[in-house]
């Protein structure tokens, strides 16, 4: 209990914002993946807060916190961008080697779908 007493300062004294620890944010404020949730987004505000979770020898985890009256709705998918977003998760799936669509997201690691990433193993259909 003591660790999450180092994540408490909600003047802001130590962090520079107010710090809450882990679940023990204030009410009216939101992280990202939340304002999501709710179909909403920062909408250019700054950072209200953050969330702090205590990790063993390694920094805490940070999470930002946004203000949800501050908050804007998500803008609507338009016909133009959801042309532009399967234009290039298709070319995510297309290998560059043999121009065939992978069915699925090419590893960047890899560079090539698995056929040509690795010629000399076969693979069961």
């Amino acid at each position: 209990m003591a660790a999450l007493g180092k994540c408490f300062d909600p003047s802001g004294a130590r962090f520079g914002i107010p710090s809450y620890p882990w679940r023990f944010a204030p009410e009216g404020l939101a992280t990202r993946r939340q304002l999501r949730a709710r179909g909403l987004r920062p909408g250019g505000q700054p950072v209200a807060a953050q969330v702090l979770r205590p990790r063993y020898r390694r920094g805490p985890l940070v999470a930002y916190l946004y203000r949800l009256d501050m908050a804007k709705p998500v803008r609507p998918m338009t016909p133009a961008k959801r042309r532009a977003l399967e234009c290039a998760m298709r070319a995510r799936r297309t290998c560059p080697q043999c121009r065939t669509d992978a069915g699925y997201v090419i590893p960047r690691s890899l560079g090539l779908c698995i056929p040509y990433a690795y010629p000399d193993t076969t693979f069961a259909a």
